[in-house]
């Protein structure tokens, strides 16, 4: 810890309650940040971590309690508010807007003009400056729609930069990096550290607290549980168990299982994103990781198989009969479902609520004379997996999108569970997931593996890979370039087959 980080507290939370109709989302929470400082708040999903982050940030007026700065009480009304007075948070859910280019998102609120006009080769300048301070390499005219999310979310970290704020906030920042982009997220942090800023890192990475916060808090249940002011005085151990106030061993739990005759295979299968054709087998009952950097063509292999983009060649056989699939709809009919990478894009309908979310796909079953809905059968189905998954919701009506990150991803997963399916895609399936529902994930994938189902996890998380799958598919700017055995898989082997040569 720095030197600065020794003053008293620059950010304190007194006492700080959040209530919403039937929700206690805060409950009299008191710690302080100093500056100089990178404290780390943990906790599962829908512990409050979010929510304090809104009261921060003047997007919710707190129940009760009171936020002092520099030791004097302040009220924001609004989000412009706080920022005025050195307050910046960098949400998981981006705020930007896509049909806007980088530099104009960047800059947002803040366009340089000159005569009343927009002033465009100023502002490609400081877009310039701030990119090349976060070690990227985007052009900034390009049009945010365009970018990965990875790209996304270091615009959305740059704007925080460019707003010089004294406080700054990160919700879940390295959710959709790549390992280049999240050394580059650290080196910034830190030097953000050591200039006498007061950091707030929202992480559910254990290794990433260890490896570069001071301090930490730990929520639960709208409560702070306990905060260690030195890092040092708490094992990963003690931080799992305050967390989910029970011990877990290992959040990984491997279930070996025996794996039967193919169930899916992809044959020379080449489109939008993949370079060079791939193919790949998944058998009954087995777990298949791809792994690889940003821009690998992961994800994007997958929504060819899975008919959300159309193949330009090859084909894909489903229990040994060629399918040909134009729309996803096509391929959840056939049994295979994708759970996508960009849940807030491609997985939900924020304004539905949580029973039609999970509800989706499954309605057929629940109509009446095959014509009318049934709302009663559809909110029971959704009752059964909201107990099964424990999301965190008021209730099955619940706006999905007042749910956290992690409870909309599963949403989402109960969404498949409660269709036919035969193989299961999950890509990223536990970005912005806690410890103790990253546990209860892999248990329902070795359930339904253990039930015949063939899944496959796409993941940049190379633990979560080797730790869960039965072998390893690694992909390289569009390539396949091996398929490796869980036996052999080394962190060393995989990464080096992943970076670029």
């Amino acid at each position: 810890m720095t030197t600065a980080a020794i003053s008293a507290p620059y950010l304190a939370f007194d006492d700080i309650s959040m209530e919403f109709p039937g929700v206690k989302a805060l409950n009299r929470v008191s710690f302080g940040v100093k500056t100089g400082e990178v404290h780390a708040l943990m906790g599962e999903n829908g512990a409050g971590k979010s929510t304090l982050l809104k009261v921060l940030s003047g997007v919710n007026t707190p129940t009760s309690g009171s936020i002092r700065l520099d030791g004097q009480p302040r009220v924001f009304r609004n989000a412009r508010e706080a920022l005025a007075a050195g307050l910046a948070v960098i949400y998981q859910e981006l705020n930007l807007v896509p049909n806007m280019t980088v530099a104009e998102n960047l800059m947002i609120g803040h366009l340089p003009v000159r005569a009343g006009l927009l002033h465009r080769r100023r502002l490609r300048e400081r877009a310039l400056a701030i990119l090349r301070d976060l070690g990227e390499a985007i052009d900034p005219d390009t049009r945010v729609r365009s970018l990965p999310i990875g790209q996304r979310q270091m615009v959305e970290i740059g704007k925080a930069l460019l707003r010089d704020a004294k406080v700054i906030a990160f919700d879940e920042p390295t959710s959709s990096l790549s390992i280049r982009e999240t050394e580059n997220l650290k080196r910034i942090i830190l030097r953000l550290r050591d200039e006498g800023r007061a950091i707030i890192y929202v992480t559910h990475r254990m290794d990433e607290v260890f490896d570069f916060c001071d301090a930490v808090t730990v929520f639960r249940d709208g409560q702070k549980i306990e905060t260690y002011d030195e890092i040092g005085g708490v094992t990963h151990d003690q931080l799992v168990t305050r967390m989910v106030g029970r011990a877990i061993e290992d959040i990984y739990g491997y279930r070996p299982r025996p794996h039967g005759p193919t169930l899916l295979e992809a044959q020379d299968v080449i489109g939008p994103g993949v370079v060079e054709p791939v193919s790949f087998t998944l058998k009954q009952g087995e777990i298949l990781g791809f792994f690889g950097l940003v821009g690998a063509g992961r994800s994007e292999l997958m929504k060819i198989v899975c008919g959300a983009t159309r193949a330009s060649g090859g084909t894909v056989r489903l229990d040994d009969r060629p399918t040909r699939f134009a729309t996803p709809g096509d391929a959840i009919r056939a049994g295979i479902a994708l759970c996508p990478e960009d849940r807030k894009q491609e997985g939900i309908f924020p304004v539905a609520g949580v029973s039609d979310n999970l509800n989706i796909s499954c309605r057929r079953f629940f109509n009446r004379l095959g014509i009318f809905l049934d709302p009663g059968r559809e909110t029971t189905n959704a009752n059964r997996f909201i107990d099964r998954l424990k999301i965190k919701t008021r209730n099955a009506r619940t706006r999905i999108a007042l749910l956290s990150g992690g409870n909309q991803q599963k949403v989402i997963i109960a969404r498949w569970l409660a269709e036919t399916i035969k193989v299961l895609v999950m890509d990223e399936p536990t970005r912005g997931i806690d410890v103790g529902a990253r546990s209860d994930i892999y248990s329902i994938f070795y359930s339904l593996a253990e039930q015949g189902k063939g899944i496959i996890v796409v993941s940049s998380d190379l633990s979560e890979v080797m730790s869960v799958c039965d072998r390893i598919a690694v992909m390289r700017q569009g390539r396949l370039v091996g398929i490796v055995d869980r036996a052999n898989a080394t962190p060393e082997r995989l990464l080096t087959m992943a970076l670029p040569t």
